[in-house]
């Protein structure tokens, strides 16, 4: 069986090993707590790279 987990975001459902279409799904994460904390990584890591954005386009 796959180490790998993934999020899917059309079940809301935490997989082991690719089960979903690639699209409906987030990962792979290397265990299933990581895998259960998709949707908050992937808002942490969207307002990270927004703060990068802005401050590229505005380095003040």
């Amino acid at each position: 069986m796959s180490e790998e987990w993934y999020y899917n975001t059309r079940t809301n459902e935490v997989e082991r090993g690719r089960q979903a279409r690639g699209v409906d799904r987030l990962g792979p994460y290397p265990d299933e707590a990581t895998a259960r904390r998709a949707l908050e990584l992937a808002r942490e890591r969207t307002k990270a790279e927004d703060q990068a954005d802005a401050e590229w386009n505005d380095p003040q």
